[in-house]
């Protein structure tokens, strides 16, 4: 487990991973499917949220 600060992602970093668009992963956020790190202004995420996301639709078909 990593420990200290880990660097907030934006929409634009996670669609990257995800290979979606920044509005898709704003709506994941929004329906609780992907955790969201900093509720301010703007959307942020853990880097580890999101591959920890990631692994769990790796094995779902309805993709």
């Amino acid at each position: 487990m990593m420990m200290g600060k880990e660097k907030l992602l934006t929409p634009r970093d996670v669609a990257g991973i995800l290979g979606c668009s920044p509005d898709r992963v704003i709506q994941l956020a929004r329906n609780g499917q992907i955790r969201v790190a900093d509720s301010g202004r703007f959307w942020r995420f853990r880097h580890t949220d999101i591959m920890e996301y990631r692994e769990r639709v790796s094995g779902s078909s309805d993709d």
